[in-house]
């Protein structure tokens, strides 16, 4: 980094400004956005310019700029936070309520957690509750809007804070043999690893996996006979089984009489009229808007071209009345 008249090597932590006012870390820079970058360095006064350089040695076939920007604050620590979800399994279920294991280590961290909002991955909201006695150290009684499967998946939104590394490594002099070649700063793991021939450690982990999930079967909805009798025409189930020949009434051709035909086409006709006058109405509308607009655009230039008369006229009368004052303060001294 070169911030005012120093130079030196840091670790930078970037992060990004939630609008309320969390700064929420980033693995990276933002492609076409601007981000936060905390690090350990010298005193310098709020707006200093900062540039960062990715490597000063002459051994790299382009000079690269990695980043610049200016100061915003100085403080003795910042609070920059990273997601982190903790992922549990039901055990037992009963109604609303359900015993919940594998997301907490101790009933002391549950203590910590009374009260915090869960979610299934279903979208089912819940609460966590009280630790529980028996079982699985970490265990829980938490209660959900509705009852959970023992499939689901329970997982706590947490935010963990982030550790700012505190290096600062000063470009003390450049007055040596070699300028800024002669300065050697620390290296990062993956240039060491490349003039070391060292390969890159592999967590297998960290590898990208396609999801392989198998198919929900859900079991058919079963509706008593005494609740189907109770319910109305409209809501009962009307599953019909498949037919493997087409019935008669699908099969069969409706033939109107004249004097249904003679109805069915003056209805038509009604329609298509009704359909015409609908459409121009729309028309004139939509040209009725377009002129108000201009019209509405028109008024606000007048405005506006008013309003900056009224607030040329006053600043000017304002300065007038502060350079007589000036004047009058000068002739009196």
């Amino acid at each position: 980094f070169s911030v005012g008249w120093r130079r030196f090597q840091s670790i930078p932590v970037f992060s990004t400004e939630d609008q309320n006012g969390r700064h929420r870390y980033l693995k990276y820079t933002p492609e076409h956005m601007h981000c936060h970058a905390t690090f350990y360095g010298h005193q310098v006064p709020p707006n200093t310019g900062v540039l960062a350089i990715q490597r000063i040695s002459g051994n790299i076939p382009g000079f690269r700029i990695a980043a610049t920007g200016n100061t915003l604050e100085l403080n003795e620590s910042f609070d920059i936070v990273k997601k982190l979800k903790l992922v549990g399994t039901p055990t037992k279920i009963y109604k609303n309520t359900a015993f919940i294991s594998g997301m907490f280590n101790s009933d002391l961290e549950v203590s910590r957690f009374e009260g915090a909002s869960i979610k299934t991955v279903s979208g089912i909201r819940g609460q966590v509750k009280k630790a529980l006695r028996e079982g699985q150290p970490g265990s829980f009684r938490a209660t959900f809007e509705d009852k959970i499967l023992m499939s689901d998946i329970i997982f706590c939104r947490t935010w963990m804070p982030v550790e700012i590394k505190k290096y600062y490594n000063p470009v003390t002099s450049l007055l040596i043999k070699d300028g800024a070649d002669g300065w050697v700063g620390m290296k990062p793991k993956a240039q060491l690893q490349i003039e070391t021939n060292t390969p890159i450690e592999v967590n297998p982990d960290s590898i990208y996996k396609p999801i392989e999930r198998p198919e929900k079967k859900f079991n058919k909805l079963y509706v008593p006979k005494k609740l189907e009798t109770a319910l109305p025409y409209a809501s009962k189930p009307k599953d019909e089984k498949k037919r493997k020949k087409k019935s008669y009434v699908s099969k069969r051709a409706v033939v109107m009489e004249a004097d249904e035909k003679k109805k069915y086409t003056f209805l038509q006709a009604v329609n298509t009229i009704r359909n015409e006058k609908v459409a121009k109405k729309k028309a004139s509308n939509a040209r009725r808007q377009v002129a108000r607009a201009k019209e509405n655009a028109k008024k606000e230039e007048a405005v506006a071209a008013a309003r900056k008369a009224n607030l040329k006229r006053k600043y000017r009368s304002e300065g007038k009345i502060q350079a007589a004052r000036e004047r009058k303060r000068l002739h009196g001294s």
